[in-house]
This record gives C-alpha cells, sequence and structure tokens, in this order.
C-alpha cells in the first residue's frame, strides 16, 4: 500500500507540472468502490422474505448487539477504503449481499460515515435469499439523475423453472459536474458445481452487455462502470467472451470495456475471497474506453486496487490468510466480510493560473 501512495502522488505531480514548469494544475480525486458485505441482513423476521435461515437470525441469543457492531465494521471499512490517498471515503460505492434498505441507512448513519452525508439507492429484488445490490453515493459529489433495476431471467437446467436472483442495478448522475453510469451487479452463484452454473453468469453478462450497448447507443462516448460480484473471475466466459473485457488500455475498442483486474488476477494471483485454498477474483469494477483518456480534463482511470487491509484477514487457524468473514460455524466472529472490496481512483485536473 506505501508503494502504492508514493507512486500515485509521484505521478500526479509528474503528470500536473508541464516541462517549463511555468503552468501548474491542482486535481481532484476520487475513489469509486465496491463491496460484499457478507450477508447484511437484520434482525427482523420478515414474513414476505426468506430471511429466516439467514446467519444473522440463525444467532438466538445478543442479535441486535451482534447487528450494531456488523453494521460499525462495514462502516469502518466504508470509511478506510481509498482515505489515504483522497482523505475521503468512496464517492460512489456499490454493495451486495444487503436484505433491505434499512441496512444501507443504518451503515449511512453509523456516527463514522454521518458527516459524510451519504445517500443510497436500493429496489427490493426478487432474489430467493432475499439478497439484493445497492450504491451508496456522497450528496456533495454524485447527483443521481436517474435510477432502475433490470431483471435476469435464468432458469434451473433440469427443471426449467424460472430461478429468482439479484437484478442488476443502473444509476446514471453527475459525478460533481460529469455524467456516469454505474451498473451494480451481483451474479449467480457457483452453487452445484462451475460449469453446471456457468450459463447463468453467461446470461447475467449478457444483460450486462445489453444494458451498456443500449447506453452506448444513446451516446457512444458515455462513460459506463460495471462493478460487482461477479462469482467468476476476469478470464472466465462471462467476462472475458461476453462482456470481451480487454486487460490492456491500448487494446480496448471504442465501444470496448477495460477491466484492470484481470492483470492482478493473471500475473499476481491476487483475489477477493478465498475458497479450499484457492483465490478468486470475483469482485471487479470495470468501465468504458471514454475513462482512458489521457487528458485529464474530465474524470480518468487512473488506478485499481484490492482493499486487503491487515484487520480485514484472518490471522490464525485453518482460514489464515482468508478474508476475515463474519460468519462462521453458526455464530459472529466480530469479522467483516468472507470478500475483500476492490477499488479505482479516478482523477481530473483543474487548471490554475
Amino acid at each position: 500500500m506505501k508503494h502504492l501512495n508514493y507512486h500515485l502522488i509521484f505521478f500526479l505531480l509528474l503528470i500536473f507540472t508541464n516541462v517549463n514548469g511555468q503552468e501548474k494544475k491542482n486535481f481532484r480525486i476520487h475513489t469509486v468502490a465496491f463491496y460484499n458485505l457478507e450477508n447484511l441482513f437484520d434482525t427482523i423476521n420478515d414474513p414476505t422474505k426468506y430471511d429466516e435461515a439467514s446467519p444473522m437470525m440463525e444467532i438466538k441469543a445478543n442479535r441486535s448487539k451482534i447487528y450494531k457492531k456488523k453494521i460499525q465494521n462495514m462502516a469502518r471499512v466504508i470509511y478506510d477504503i481509498g482515505s489515504d490517498i483522497t482523505h475521503n471515503s468512496p464517492a460512489l460505492i456499490g454493495v451486495c449481499e444487503i436484505e433491505n434498505s434499512t441496512v444501507l441507512e443504518d451503515i449511512v448513519n453509523d456516527s463514522l460515515l454521518l458527516h459524510k452525508d451519504y445517500a443510497i439507492v436500493h429496489f427490493d429484488g426478487p432474489d430467493n435469499r432475499s439478497i439484493d445490490v445497492g450504491l451508496l453515493y456522497q450528496k456533495s459529489l454524485f447527483q443521481v439523475i436517474s435510477k432502475s433495476t433490470h431483471t435476469l431471467k435464468i432458469y434451473d437446467s433440469e427443471s426449467h423453472k424460472r430461478q429468482n436472483t439479484r437484478d442488476q442495478l443502473l444509476v446514471t448522475g453527475k459525478l460533481e459536474d460529469e455524467t456516469i453510469h454505474i451498473i451494480v451487479n451481483h451474479w449467480p452463484s457457483r452453487r452445484g458445481g462451475e460449469a453446471k452454473s456457468r450459463p447463468k453468469r453467461i446470461a447475467a453478462a449478457k444483460l450486462n452487455k445489453h444494458l451498456i450497448d443500449s447506453l452506448q447507443s444513446i451516446n457512444p462516448y458515455t462513460k459506463i462502470i460495471t462493478m460487482g460480484d461477479l462469482n467468476d473471475n476476469p478470464t472466465n466466459t462471462s467476462v472475458k467472451e461476453i462482456l470481451k473485457a480487454e486487460r490492456k488500455k491500448e487494446k480496448v475498442a471504442f465501444k470496448g470495456i477495460y477491466n484492470p483486474f484481470i492483470n492482478m488476477f493473471k500475473q499476481s494471483g491476487l483475489g477477493t475471497t478465498a475458497y479450499r485454498d484457492a483465490w478468486s477474483l470475483f469482485d471487479q469494477i470495470m468501465m468504458t474506453k471514454p475513462f482512458l483518456d489521457k487528458d485529464y480534463s474530465n474524470w480518468t482511470y487512473y488506478k485499481a486496487g484490492i482493499f486487503n487491509q491487515n484487520y480485514l484477514v484472518t490471522k490464525k487457524g485453518r482460514f489464515e490468510g482468508y478474508p476475515l468473514r463474519s460468519f462462521a460455524d453458526g455464530g459472529f466472529t466480530n469479522g467483516f466480510s468472507d470478500h475483500f472490496p476492490v477499488y479505482i481512483y479516478l482523477i481530473k485536473a483543474i487548471e490554475t493560473k
């Protein structure tokens, strides 16, 4: 992390001072992030939802106290992401594995985040486990223009019955004075095996691509960020062949998609979640080509990362090195999530005379 900080500071000083040293530019920098909040359910049994099997509802003693601690833990992570560089929490953060708007309201009203003045975007979705996606944004930095939810229709391979899963959330707004689109995803899990469940994630990728294509048909230069827990790695068919995400900026086509997490996964073996001693990089943030322009007069992509700070890591036992999850063996661990968050930095030059 320190190496990243020094590199970023040097880079910013370099690009914002011209060769003659006569004209300098100030700059703005924001963090955009995504975080799987791992079964963030409230303590109330909702008769309209299948929430009684959630880890929170399975806890019989001190449930309210545990819920409060879980909220505090989630708020702490959100507060910290990107703060060492931007001196602020994320301007925008997509989330998944939430039960409802109430849990998001509890997070943004936590004492750590209250002064950030976050607002939320959330729709109740049809997922069988009653988990949804959402978006948090700082009202002073982002203004919502429109929001919509888009249903993914998938079917069981054997019974051919419709399976309800998470919708994809599309939010359009202005990051300060520039319009961008954010799509928040939580694609179908690998339950039943990767190969058997693969068509479901391919269907999710096709819906995601359809949303991106629709936005680009209106304005081919529009800026789109798609993020989420994809339950697929950057090299899997859904990302590689359906979204056609590229690992190199120079290879991104006019209406193409750039995925900075491909290189992390292929070259460094980094991941956001682990299972049976194998790391997966299911959590990703991708963007369209206009974010790759290098004049820095508008919001421009600079750097991506995995927020895997020491306090988020299991220190001992058979899961040493894994994300320190919050629920295990029917109880609360005082941990955070079984996923690490991911983030990108957006930068913009501001000329001064």
